[in-house]
C-alpha cells in the first residue's frame, strides 16, 4: 500500500497552476459533498433520532474514515470532521430547503466537475483520476 506522502507526491505532480489550485479547493470538497448527498438520500431502516434517519452516506463516511486513518491520522481527523460537516449539510438542506436534496447534488456535482476540467485546462494537464481512479 501507498503512503499518504507518495499519494500527495503524485497528485500534487498535475496541479502546479494557482488557478488550477483555487479551483480544486473550491470542487473536490463541492464533488466529495455532491456523493454524500447523494448517497444521503438512500435511507436505511433505522431511525437514529425521531428526525434522522440512518442513512448509506453515514456508513460509507465511516468506512472512509478509517481507510483515512490508516493512512494519516490527521487527514484521518479531518476526513471525520469534513464528513461531519457533510452530513449536517445534508440534514440542513433536506429539512429546510425547498428543492429536493438529490437534486441539488446533482447540480453540485456537474457544476463542480466542469470546474474541474477548466482548472486542468489551465493546468494543460490531465486530471489524476485518468492515471489512477483512486485519486478520485
Amino acid at each position: 500500500m501507498r503512503t499518504i506522502n507518495q499519494w500527495l507526491d503524485e497528485y500534487g505532480e498535475s496541479h502546479r497552476n494557482e488557478t488550477n489550485k483555487l479551483i480544486h479547493w473550491i470542487c473536490v470538497p463541492a464533488i466529495f459533498f455532491s456523493i454524500t448527498g447523494l448517497l444521503y438520500c438512500i435511507k436505511l431502516p433505522l431511525r437514529i433520532t425521531s428526525s434522522l434517519q440512518l442513512n448509506v452516506a453515514m456508513l460509507v463516511l465511516l468506512l472512509t474514515t478509517i481507510y483515512y486513518l490508516t493512512l494519516s491520522l490527521s487527514i484521518g481527523i479531518g476526513m471525520l470532521l469534513f464528513g461531519f460537516f457533510c452530513v449536517a449539510l445534508c440534514y440542513v438542506i433536506e429539512i429546510f430547503i425547498q428543492i429536493p436534496l438529490w437534486k441539488a447534488c446533482i447540480i453540485i456535482f456537474i457544476a463542480a466537475w466542469i470546474g474541474q476540467f477548466y482548472g486542468h485546462k489551465v493546468e494543460r494537464k490531465k486530471p489524476s483520476f485518468f492515471k489512477d481512479i483512486q485519486f478520485y
